[in-house]
């Protein structure tokens, strides 16, 4: 099985709670910015309809971010030393020159009418405000790319609460700023755009300062080890993969606009999933304590009991959301939902419990899968959460069924079938050595 340095000690249920606690609330609270976003988009001069634009916008800007998905996971495996840790920051910058390139593609004129308002269904009034979101969306995908690198030297030296802790500064900012904007009034998608960027940029700034004397104490390594080339095509098959899972928002948000009421359907999609999204992605985290904690022998599934517990806890807190006055007060008073919709964002939410679960056996398994450095069964498996969710949305589209129970049950079942294919290449993996060579020909 994967070695384990003696550094880094055996995992225990202790070891792993403290290394993997900061990691879901860094998670819960940085996916938590979206909906305190959401607060100041949506009080905007038309109401909640700029918000779907405004999420069909970012959903872009993450599409395209989503190419360079992989380098946490490529950081975490290679920038252990000074040579592959400054590989990996090279790696990020040309990274996010390209990102940002790709973004201003997709505004010039012609593109953008194509993508916002052919392919995604957005009307005349409502394009141009995704098209201007993902515009300014360009200096906040920089510090997400920049941000990965002092992630990685904290994430590699176990100090996740360092990690946390800028993120958390993140979050503050963004509840501060949220009642503020909305108290001076300024509302509406661009500022919506401004109160994500600051924060986010001071995040960065933060892990940069507290990751600086990890950075200064890393090992020199070998100047053949971990180069550039080498980082760069372990990251391309996990890349590419988490363009395939970025594009899922695009895809339930063009079956969800074939749909029956589709505005509305899409909207209820959208307040529900921004609350199970940082659930799910905390979940996924999972990952992160596989790598750092890696099984010891075969058939070791101390992790992944772990990893299930955890899930089933992430759980019980979407499980609020099904008290009335909770309910009421979040999408309704907060998110400005149609009261007459509240029962259908309930019963979409109380489906939204599966997530986590089925994210964190996920995370797992890719988790076990970076260990052996086996990219291609992460990428198998995104590949199938894609095309399982395309399939499941043609499905019930044809069904009749509503489109915001479209987007929840598309999402969970890819989510688990993503989970038993790259659990069935690490197998394979594992398989290996029992095959023998072949015969000589």
């Amino acid at each position: 099985m994967v070695q384990q340095s003696e550094s880094q000690g055996e995992f225990t249920v202790g070891r792993a709670t403290r290394f993997y606690i900061p990691l879901l609330l860094q998670a819960i609270s940085q996916s938590l910015t979206y909906p305190l976003v959401a607060a100041i988009v949506s009080h905007g001069a038309n109401g909640v309809k700029d918000y779907t634009a405004f999420a069909l916008g970012q959903t872009v800007m993450f599409m395209i971010g989503a190419l360079g998905g992989g380098l946490i996971t490529t950081g975490m495996v290679f920038g252990r030393d000074r040579v592959g840790f400054h590989n990996f920051k090279r790696l990020n910058i040309w990274m996010a020159a390209t990102m940002t390139v790709l973004q201003l593609m997709v505004c010039l004129p012609g593109i953008d009418r194509f993508v916002f308002h052919v392919m995604l269904g957005l009307p005349d009034p409502l394009w141009p405000v995704a098209r201007n979101t993902l515009m300014m969306g360009q200096v906040m995908q920089i510090g997400f790319f920049l941000r990965n690198v002092p992630f990685v030297a904290l994430y590699n030296a176990r100090n996740s609460a360092a990690a946390n802790m800028a993120t958390i500064f993140r979050i503050l900012l963004t509840a501060l700023l949220s009642p503020v904007f909305v108290w001076l009034g300024w509302v509406g998608p661009r500022w919506g755009v401004v109160a994500m960027t600051g924060p986010v940029l001071l995040e960065m700034a933060l892990a940069y300062r507290f990751a600086l004397p990890y950075i200064r104490q890393l090992p020199e390594g070998e100047s053949g080890a971990a180069k550039l080339r080498t980082q760069l095509a372990f990251t391309l098959p996990l890349s590419f993969g988490g363009f395939l899972l970025a594009t899922a928002p695009s895809m339930i948000g063009i079956f969800i606009g074939h749909s029956y009421d589709s505005v509305q359907m899409y909207a209820i999609h959208i307040v529900t999933i921004g609350l199970a999204n940082p659930v799910g992605f905390a979940a996924l985290r999972m990952q992160s304590v596989v790598i750092a904690y890696p099984p010891r022998f075969r058939g070791d599934t101390a992790v992944f009991r772990f990893g299930l517990f955890s899930g089933i806890l992430l759980a019980l807190p979407l499980f609020l959301l099904q008290i009335p006055a909770i309910s009421e007060w979040y999408f309704v008073r907060v998110q400005n939902l149609a009261p007459e919709r509240l029962g259908l964002a309930r019963q979409v939410m109380l489906l939204f419990t599966l997530l986590p679960i089925f994210q964190s056996m996920r995370g797992y398994a890719e988790g076990l899968a970076a260990c052996f450095r086996r990219p291609n069964a992460i990428l198998a498996g995104q590949a199938m959460n894609l095309a399982s969710l395309v399939c499941t949305l043609a499905v019930t589209l044809h069904m009749g069924m509503r489109g915001c129970f479209m987007g929840v049950t598309s999402v969970v079942v890819a989510c688990f079938l993503t989970f038993v294919t790259v659990r069935l290449g690490v197998a394979y993996v594992l398989m290996e050595p029992q095959f023998g060579k072949g015969i000589d020909r």
